[in-house]
């Protein structure tokens, strides 16, 4: 006869059976799938205003630049991060320089960069207008300039930043014709 070690009962094993453990990854794929969609709205929302923020603080140094310093003062766009671009394009990156010969370009090495968005962001000016130039007075001549900021794959959630001739920078929504706009460089 033989003698068992363990009196009683038989002890019931615990654990997770491997059907228990593939319907949880199962509820977890279902959730992630249902959860991503908007979650990649947000972020991309978010990259919006953050690019708007960082115009609109960019603005106002350079305003403030040009009404501390006494000299005109330029940000406008730039790929090689050294000149200003000739183009209406801002997703390469822009600087912030002075321009005391008034040639619209640098005068030496720019103050501020700006990095790009790439991919990320489409930023584009209003045509005939491709940078803003700060006098000492603080003003920045010539008609407004409006920033436009779109996302590639979405349009309703553009956002503008917009430069008065008087100096003054204000960002906002977009309205239905930049949403318009939007849609077509997309």
């Amino acid at each position: 006869m033989s003698t068992s070690r363990h009196a009683g009962p038989p002890r019931r094993q615990r654990g997770v059976s491997l059907i228990e453990q593939i319907m949880v990854l199962a509820i977890i794929a279902v959730l992630l799938g249902i959860a991503t969609p908007p979650l990649r709205q947000l972020l991309g929302r978010n990259a919006l205003r953050v690019a708007q923020t960082d115009f609109i603080a960019a603005l106002h140094y350079a305003r403030e630049t040009a009404v501390m310093s006494g000299q005109r003062t330029l940000f406008c766009p730039t790929v090689d991060g050294s000149r200003c671009s000739e183009s209406t394009q801002w997703e390469s990156g822009w600087l912030l320089a002075r321009d005391g010969d008034g040639d619209d370009q640098p005068d030496g090495r720019p103050l501020h960069v700006g990095n790009g968005y790439g991919d990320k962001l489409i930023v584009r000016s209003s045509s005939g207008r491709q940078l803003v130039r700060f006098r000492p007075d603080g003003t920045a001549g010539g008609s407004n300039i409006t920033l436009l900021f779109c996302q590639p794959s979405s349009a309703k959630d553009a956002l503008t930043v917009v430069v008065s001739n008087a100096g003054r920078v204000r960002g906002a929504p977009a309205n239905a014709a930049q949403i318009a706009s939007c849609a077509q460089l997309n």
